[in-house]
């Protein structure tokens, strides 16, 4: 077993090696190309018989149990994902940028956790909550859409002994928010799509999306003008910089955040993170600046909201 692995990542790594920066694509005849046909038309070759098809089931299996102790049954209650391998590289001429899986979103969870460790003593109390299931509607009980944050702060409030139902309302609403996610950065392959005076752009820091939502504003939050101003001159006075954007033309880009369940709390929120390229894609690209200078515009946001 130890040889097959050797062979395969020789297999891999020389693949790599012969294609350059065009080892990913399946559009040119490689290893690549022919692990995507396979993945692609297997199931669907007629010139594989049931009884060889099994044959093929069953080296599966003896793998993963060789490897992982995983058996079939366990396929019934396992959660297995299945993510392209190696670590996030360096990405450019002038390694300004940073290619990896899954940018969207711990490009943005991040800063926003390591800001918090950056302001050990906030005027207010702080929080920073990493949330799943956003890309399927936020449900479940680890989902923005749960009621866990809210019986937190009834909880803290149960501990002071001050609680109502009045109160943990009164502490959502006085809340300020920031909705850590990523924005669309304008791609020049694909023009057509973006508006290219209100898209973001890599170099130019974080952004800030007023609103997102698809077909113009539907499902968004819309952020207040009063709060936009505020957070504008906090930006100004700590010289972060910043950017505006919306996601697309309207009918042709667009999409969703979970800023608007913050919002269904009367709490000021406003989405803002990082620009990325190629995002849902196994692989994304974000610019080191704009990652650094969200870093920045948390640690203000913290100290001066």
């Amino acid at each position: 077993m130890q040889k097959i692995k050797l062979m395969a990542h020789f297999r891999w790594e020389k693949c790599r090696t012969e294609m350059g920066a065009q080892w990913n694509n399946y559009r040119y005849p490689s290893l690549t190309s022919e692990y995507t046909d396979y993945l692609q038309f297997y199931k669907k070759n007629s010139d594989l018989s049931t009884e060889k098809k099994e044959k093929v089931k069953a080296g599966i299996l003896a793998i993963l149990k060789d490897m992982y102790d995983i058996e079939e049954d366990d396929f019934v209650s396992a959660e297995i994902e299945v993510v392209p391998a190696g670590p996030a590289r360096d990405f450019g001429f002038d390694r300004s940028m940073v290619m990896g899986y899954g940018h969207d979103d711990r490009v943005c969870s991040y800063p926003s956790f390591y800001a918090m460790l950056e302001v050990p003593a906030p005027k207010r109390t702080t929080a920073c909550l990493l949330v799943d299931k956003e890309e399927i509607g936020s449900v479940g009980a680890t989902g923005m859409e749960s009621r866990f944050f809210e019986n937190t702060i009834a909880e803290i409030a149960n501990c002071m002994g001050d609680y109502s139902e009045l109160t943990v309302r009164r502490c959502l609403t006085n809340s300020k928010a920031l909705s850590s996610d990523v924005s669309a950065a304008f791609d020049p392959n694909y023009p057509d799509v973006m508006e290219k005076k209100n898209s973001c752009y890599f170099g130019k820091g974080m952004v800030f999306n007023k609103y997102t939502g698809s077909r113009g504003k539907s499902g968004s939050n819309d952020a207040s003008a009063e709060y936009m101003g505020e957070l504008r001159g906090i930006m100004d006075a700590d010289d972060v910089s910043y950017q505006t954007a919306e996601l697309g033309k309207v009918d042709q880009g667009g999409g969703g955040t979970i800023a608007y369940i913050l919002g269904n709390y009367s709490m000021l929120v406003i989405d803002s993170g990082v620009p990325v390229l190629n995002m849902h894609a196994p692989w994304e690209i974000i610019s080191k600046v704009d990652l650094y200078e969200a870093f920045r515009g948390y640690v203000s946001f913290l100290k001066k909201a």
